[in-house]
């Protein structure tokens, strides 16, 4: 038995986590101690369509159709968990899964502390909840040090630095080779999902060789931020005007993929407010975001050399 098949995340693959995970499952009321209004504790609620886009996210391009066969929730998510056992995400998905942002739109209306209070309570139940599924086989769900660990209940678990999955030319090539090969094939959603992930890896990663960690992880405009602050990619007086334009020029396209992969991406389906893509767009798409990613690597490269 190789070591992803005795991968104690294995563990969590089962439904009744999934049906945690995904939202489905709800408990006890939370009261906010500011007005007194209740909600049940629980996940954020995941969708088909968010779990496509969460899946692609992570790496694996899911397509979702409102038309065609779809998959069960739990089974999108059973699906996630093997690919993240086979890259060694499963920390940083459960850490995107559990991470404040993500219960916004539940705690949203109160003061600072209040959420803050609320939202510490939320995680401590469902962790516990989860935890009571595993407890008869002795393991438990762990936090230590914003990583994730599934153990045997009371061991100790030794923290390591997060591995950096090692991305050059060759990787940013194959990705944007692959997604040329979606626009031949007219799946233009597969092609955007696949150049929006190539950029937020790459923009992930140069974070990383900086010894820092990604902002939260699915927000763009966040993560370049992120990265300009850390390369020093702030115009100036004393930097050419040319080259300010073209680093104005990178906000836009940041901004414009950003949202072109939130309104037509192949994880939200097909709606009436879709926006219908030709060929011609779809290229742009795909060698601006090689572009930008190339250029990217280039900063880092320079910079780390030094």
């Amino acid at each position: 038995m190789d070591n992803k098949t005795q991968n104690p995340f294995r563990l969590l693959m089962n439904k009744a986590i999934y049906a945690i995970l995904d939202g489905d499952k709800k408990f006890e009321n939370y009261a906010f101690s500011d007005d007194g209004s209740t909600i049940k504790i629980s996940m954020p609620y995941l969708s088909g369509p968010d779990l496509c886009e969460l899946s692609t996210l992570f790496g694996l391009p899911v397509t979702y159709t409102w038309d065609g066969v779809n998959l069960s929730r739990w089974q999108y998510l059973n699906n996630l968990f093997e690919h993240c056992i086979e890259t060694e995400r499963c920390s940083d998905l459960l850490a995107y899964l559990f991470d404040k942002q993500q219960f916004s739109d539940m705690l949203s209306g109160h003061e600072a502390d209040v959420i803050d209070a609320a939202y510490k309570s939320l995680v401590q139940v469902i962790i516990g909840k989860i935890n009571g599924t595993l407890y008869f086989g002795g393991n438990e769900l762990v936090e230590i040090g914003n990583q994730f660990f599934v153990r045997r209940i009371g061991a100790k678990v030794e923290v390591q630095a997060p591995k950096i999955k090692n991305i050059d030319r060759e990787y940013i090539r194959s990705i944007s080779s692959r997604s040329m090969e979606d626009v031949e094939q007219k799946n233009y959603d597969s092609a955007i999902t696949k150049s929006r992930t190539l950029l937020e890896e790459v923009f992930c990663y140069v974070i990383e060789k900086k010894n820092e960690t990604p902002s939260t992880s699915g927000n763009m405009n966040n993560l370049y931020k992120q990265v300009k602050d850390l390369y020093n990619m702030h115009g100036d007086a004393n930097t050419d005007r040319r080259i300010n334009t073209l680093l104005s020029g990178l906000e836009k396209i940041v901004s414009a993929i950003s949202e072109m992969r939130n309104k037509d991406s192949d994880a939200h389906g097909v709606g009436a407010n879709r926006i219908a893509i030709d060929e011609h767009h779809a290229r742009l798409f795909v060698n601006t975001a090689m572009a930008m990613a190339d250029f990217i690597l280039s900063v880092e490269n320079k910079v780390n050399a030094t």
